[in-house]
């Protein structure tokens, strides 16, 4: 539902060194052959592969050298019968050369190379050490596809091509709300029945990693009038708006007060999981409201679940949702839930197979074990638990996830 919703941001360009992170607005195809020219892959000398038979340590070779080529230079002769060029590692191959034979096989490595002359100690295979035109990627190659973060070897590509500037998406602007009396500044001391705001801070990172831009908002209180004021202050600039705590069902779920009375369009109100079934969405002057639960966890688990598909897809992603695979639970979870139950977990591989295992203590209100997880557990719904060696389903969740 939240997918669909999403409508893929405008375009704008970045400098290639800027781009890091960003996300293609265009497809990419090679302009060129790579390499364009026949590329020695070693340092040592151009020959003939015929002119190489029958050489062996014991019974070198030798060959009359007529040139030297460095990397960046073009040849100036053609390797004749009887003859070698000294070449560098990425250096054209000259005309009439097949072949490259690394330095370690001639005489050249002892200083035993007589003057203008080389030995081979070894009998060589046409097109050994030798890089084709074309061989790398053929002109008019699919190379990268629209939505694709750039990494290293993405920029490696652009710049291979000559994209000194590169079209990507706009970066999503978000808001990030905390509500609650009973929230802090960090930078506060401590007072009784009262925490720090943390929540922010890791919806904050949370939006960075999946590449928009985050602008954490002062601390709301339990009022739903000056929570709607501020919250529609944020929709005239904003994308997105993440707002978490106030959707339970308490006195003092302010963000429930609001979706009773407001005049945007609510996608839900609730969601069949645990953790976070108090979780609301909908959008609000034409732009999305996500409302996560105050509890560290369940807040942590409702962005990745809902909020890091929805900018994933208004930036050109492919496939916008968790990469999923299959582990087996290393350790028996022994709570049953009514809903599907998605546990923050641990992955590592024993004996070969992928194991999962809960990162740390799982309760919905403890925060120190977020740092750990790599991936969410889907338990289904139902029973009293699941047993140690099942077969789950887990979502890749995070940094490298695409």
């Amino acid at each position: 539902m939240i997918i669909e919703q999403a409508r893929v941001l405008e375009t704008e360009e970045a400098e290639l060194t800027e781009a890091y992170g960003r996300r293609l607005a265009c497809p990419v195809a090679a302009a060129s052959p790579v390499p364009h020219f026949r590329r020695s892959g070693v340092d040592g000398y151009a020959v003939r592969a015929e002119d190489t038979a029958g050489a062996a340590g014991d019974r070198p070779l030798r060959l009359q050298v007529t040139e030297t080529i460095p990397a960046g230079a073009v040849p100036q002769q053609r390797v004749e019968a009887g003859q070698a060029a000294r070449i560098m590692t990425g250096a054209v191959v000259p005309e009439g050369a097949d072949t490259v034979i690394m330095l370690e096989m001639t005489d050249a490595m002892e200083g035993a190379r007589a003057c203008g002359t080389v030995a081979l100690h070894r009998a060589m295979k046409r097109g050994e050490n030798i890089t084709e035109i074309g061989e790398e990627t053929a002109p008019g190659e699919p190379l990268l596809e629209t939505g694709r973060v750039i990494g290293p070897g993405e920029a490696a590509i652009l710049a291979t091509f000559g994209w000194s500037r590169v079209p990507v998406f706009r970066r999503p602007k978000v808001a990030v709300f905390s509500t609650g009396s009973e929230l802090l500044p960090v930078e506060a001391e401590l007072e009784p029945g009262r925490i720090r705001c943390s929540n922010s801070y890791m919806l904050a990172c949370q939006v960075q990693e999946a590449g928009g831009t985050a602008r954490i908002m002062s601390i709301l209180p339990d009022d739903a009038a000056q929570v709607e004021a501020e919250l529609l202050k944020a929709v005239e600039w904003a994308d997105v708006v993440v707002t978490t705590g106030g959707v339970s069902v308490g006195d003092k779920d302010v963000l429930v007060e609001l979706f009773e009375r407001w005049d945007g369009e609510l996608w839900f109100n609730k969601i069949a999981m645990r953790p976070g079934s108090p979780t609301s969405a909908g959008r609000w002057r034409g732009k999305p409201l996500f409302a996560l639960s105050g509890n560290p966890g369940a807040c942590y688990v409702g962005f990745e679940l809902l909020v890091r598909p929805y900018l994933r897809a208004v930036m050109g992603a492919a496939s916008p949702l968790p990469a999923e695979s299959t582990a087996q639970l290393g350790c028996t979870y022994g709570k049953g839930s009514a809903y599907p139950r998605y546990v923050r977990g641990t992955t590592y591989v024993e004996d070969g197979l992928l194991q999962a295992v809960p990162a740390g203590h799982d309760k919905s209100s403890i925060m120190v074990s977020i740092k750990d997880a790599d991936c969410l557990i889907h338990l289904p719904a139902g029973g009293r638990g699941t047993e140690k060696g099942t077969q789950v389903r887990i979502l890749h969740i995070g940094r490298g996830t695409g």
